[in-house]
């Protein structure tokens, strides 16, 4: 199995470069396993090499203050701890590597250097180059999908506890906390704050869950939620019904439905060769969008869906715009909607892991209309 790490460093032979700094919280976390740095501060840099001094084995380090040093000592077996300092600085850490390991090209996260950083980087390196992990965190190794596997177990475990707590008189926030208060409860954490939308709420696709109460029936309920456990995380999103719908409210359903059942449909008919060779996200995304307009409804106002893994969005990306390819190993959402304002919205969101044999679904709660 070609581990994070690994898959880095065969990325050096194709840039040419002799070193990359990764700053990300999500890409540390990707290539130590290690998640205990804040999200919001710069706590830690990775340092790591193609080209070996003399007498130096290649090395990967982890730069950091004092507050974590036993932490990655214990935790993090495949990087040198550097320790940062009053007396040892950043930039004077990261100078004295250059020099040993005789760095000439540089590789860094363009999208995520502040102005400051990439500026002191820029006065050391003729040569900086914008590096990406995008592409190699897309496709998932075996460990990758069965973390993401777990974490969505608990979603549908989730999903069949919330049911039971959609009452008369409960508002959405209720709802959103008993979610985070039951995975926290199993172990997990959230890997973003629960949308709860109630009857016309659920037009509006990322509603900020409010404090109205489910004081009638006849109205959609619109759960999305993800956990994450072990650093990898799921999402899904059901739309249940509260009281009886009318023949509209259940085609507007329906037609969600079909639109997903389609779109996923589409990787099974694809040969193994056709599946080796890859899929245009595009594709996949106007398949489900088509089908929805078909029915005389509006287009989906957002991307058919979205990889996911340490961050709950990342690479690929699902829409009519995209230019992504869809290879073996990705693990995307599929997650088309019918938004109607003054009457409420359906969206029924799957995570989708693709095999050589084709789509396996990972995420397993009903998606028959639930009437509560």
């Amino acid at each position: 199995m070609s581990t994070p790490l690994a898959k880095l460093k065969q990325e050096f032979a194709k840039k040419k470069l002799d070193a990359v700094l990764i700053s990300s919280f999500s890409n540390i976390v990707y290539l130590t396993n290690y998640s205990g740095f804040s999200k919001e501060e710069r706590e830690a840099y990775l340092f790591i090499t193609r080209l070996a001094a003399k007498r130096a084995k290649n090395q990967q380090y982890i730069l950091t203050d004092g507050r974590y040093s036993q932490a990655i000592k214990k935790l993090v077996h495949n990087f040198k701890s550097i320790e940062i300092s009053s007396k040892l600085s950043f930039e004077k850490a990261l100078k004295q590597l250059i020099k040993k390991y005789r760095v000439k090209r540089m590789g860094f996260e363009g999208n995520n250097l502040t102005f400051l950083e990439h500026k002191k980087l820029s006065s050391r390196f003729n040569d900086l180059n914008h590096f990406s992990l995008n592409n190699l965190r897309a496709i998932k190794n075996k460990e990758e999908v069965s973390k993401i596997e777990k974490a969505c177990v608990l979603s549908d475990k989730t999903f069949d506890y919330i049911l039971k707590k959609i009452k008369l008189g409960v508002s959405e926030k209720e709802i959103a906390n008993e979610i985070e208060f039951f995975i926290k409860k199993q172990g997990g954490d959230i890997s973003f704050k629960p949308i709860v939308a109630f009857g016309k709420n659920s037009a509006i696709p990322h509603h900020q869950t409010s404090n109205q109460r489910l004081a009638s029936s006849g109205q959609f309920v619109l759960l999305d939620f993800g956990v994450k456990l072990n650093n990898y995380c799921s999402d899904m999103t059901r739309t249940i019904f509260f009281g009886k719908p009318t023949a509209e409210q259940k085609r507007m359903y329906q037609t969600v439905l079909e639109s997903q059942k389609k779109a996923i449909q589409q990787f099974s008919n694809l040969t193994i060769k056709q599946l080796d060779k890859g899929i245009k996200a595009s594709k996949i995304d106007k398949i489900a969008r088509e089908h929805i307009i078909s029915k005389g409804y509006k287009t989906i106002p957002h991307s058919l869906g979205h990889g996911i893994g340490i961050d709950v969005h990342e690479a690929p990306r699902l829409s009519p715009k995209s230019k992504d390819i869809l290879k073996v190993g990705m693990v995307f959402s599929i997650e088309p909607g019918i938004y109607i304002p003054n009457l409420g919205g359906v969206r029924i969101e799957d995570l989708v892991v693709l095999e050589k044999k084709g789509p396996r679904l990972l995420t397993h709660s009903p998606k028959n209309l639930i009437e509560l």
